[in-house]
């Protein structure tokens, strides 16, 4: 065997190089197999895309209003249940008479003086046509101050007797001649006419007191009978507005003080969200965009709204400033109720036939972004820029990367500084 090895050795030599370049030859080629298969790839490609701005917010009703009771005393009747629908100003409950305070039963008697008071004054027309009288004769005062005062403005008549002797007698006799009035006849007629117009008005203003029932009589009256009938409704509950009973807390014959709640009312005709969005966003969201809703509460159903409202002023939290952007559900069912929590995608802009790139793909090296794209089985790393972007993609703006590269999707540790995937995620 020694002299077999011995005679040869070059061949046994020149043979185990052989082997071990094909072994290294294979582990490589294995290698790069292996890392070029731990590749998550895509096709950059064109698209469509809507870009969308999310946020959370609660569902809430047009209207809401909690009432409460009053005045204490004892439930005497319920007239309505949760989930029916009532008129404005119909009432909902109302308290024992014989439970309630002593002023709140006298101030049955008050409305009905009240309302006397006030009816007679309506009925009786005395008043009335003595305004109309006073009015006519303040007219023909003013009339004739006028008229005076207009002749004083050229020359007048004036007569003067004078006496003339006939034989042995003296006989008086009229003679009239022009002339001009003097500055005090003027300025005397300037004051009765400026009088005379004044009372003019106070019959006026008289009268048209009188014809439409504001005399201060009435007033009075219409206040005295409006006081009796509010301290009788502290004794009921009535809706403020059109709406649905959604809770209810008093049952007949129940002990109640003032200022327990009794009801809430909710005017479900139409159901609003609000939600915060960033200062970044906000010049993004306008008025009728569109909108789509989704909820915790109801599952595999989506809903849809519209913009209505954005506030004008930011508010200011722990140094975080955000607008409150008004949400109407077009779309809302039974199953949406105020209190509700929504998930609300806000779209503020749609493109078509983009070149797209996935969010995942994209990194932030030394503040830039860029991809990793598969050229020839190896990651290059590819520096590029983005316009708008939704939840999984984004509009490449630029950078040299076409359609139709393939971009990995998981790019390993080893290529990203800082020890993370790629320098960090997209985060944008």
């Amino acid at each position: 065997m020694r002299e077999f090895f011995r005679k040869n050795r070059r061949f046994l030599i020149i043979l185990l190089i052989v082997a071990v370049v094909a072994s290294a030859f294979v582990y490589v080629r294995g290698s790069r197999a292996d890392t070029t298969s731990q590749f998550q790839t895509a096709a950059i490609g064109r698209g469509d895309l809507t870009a969308t701005i999310g946020a959370t917010g609660t569902v809430r009703a047009k209207q809401t209003a909690v009432l409460i009771w009053q005045a204490a005393g004892t439930v005497d009747g319920v007239n309505v249940n949760v989930g029916d629908d009532v008129s404005a100003n119909d009432e909902l409950a109302s308290l024992s008479k014989t439970s309630l305070p002593q002023s709140v039963i006298m101030a049955e008697a008050d409305l009905v003086d009240a309302q006397k008071a006030l009816d007679d004054l309506l009925t009786s027309d005395t008043s009335r046509a003595e305004a109309v009288i006073a009015l006519r004769d303040a007219q023909e005062v003013c009339d004739r101050a006028a008229n005076w005062r207009k002749e004083l403005n050229g020359r007048i008549h004036i007569k003067k007797i004078v006496y003339k002797k006939f034989g042995n007698r003296t006989i008086p006799i009229l003679k009239e001649y022009r002339g001009y009035a003097d500055k005090e006849t003027i300025a005397k007629a300037d004051e009765d006419l400026a009088l005379a117009k004044a009372k003019l008005d106070d019959a006026q203003r008289t009268l048209d007191n009188l014809s439409n029932g504001n005399s201060a009589e009435m007033i009075a009256a219409q206040a005295r009978v409006d006081a009796a009938q509010a301290t009788l409704n502290l004794a009921r509950i009535t809706a403020p507005f059109a709406g649905t009973v959604t809770e209810s807390h008093s049952l007949p014959g129940d002990q109640v003080g003032a200022g327990e709640t009794a009801f809430r009312l909710d005017n479900l005709s139409s159901l609003f969200v609000d939600v915060e969005v960033s200062e970044v966003d906000i010049n993004s969201v306008s008025i009728d965009q569109a909108v789509s809703l989704s909820f915790d509460a109801i599952l595999n159903k989506d809903y849809h709204g519209k913009v209505v409202q954005v506030a004008k002023a930011g508010n200011d939290v722990n140094g975080v400033v955000s607008f409150t952007v008004t949400v109407e559900l077009t779309d809302a069912d039974e199953l949406v109720k105020p209190g509700m929590t929504a998930a609300v995608n806000i779209t503020v802009k749609e493109m078509q036939d983009v070149v797209l790139v996935p969010n995942r793909a994209v990194r932030l090296v030394d503040g830039s972004r860029v991809v990793y794209l598969l050229v020839d089985n190896q990651p290059v790393k590819t520096e590029i820029s983005l316009g708008s972007s939704s939840d999984t993609m984004s509009v490449i703006a630029g950078g040299d990367v076409t359609e139709g590269d393939t971009v990995i999707l998981n790019p390993p540790v080893e290529f990203g500084p800082g020890g993370g995937p790629g320098g960090g995620g997209f985060g944008g």
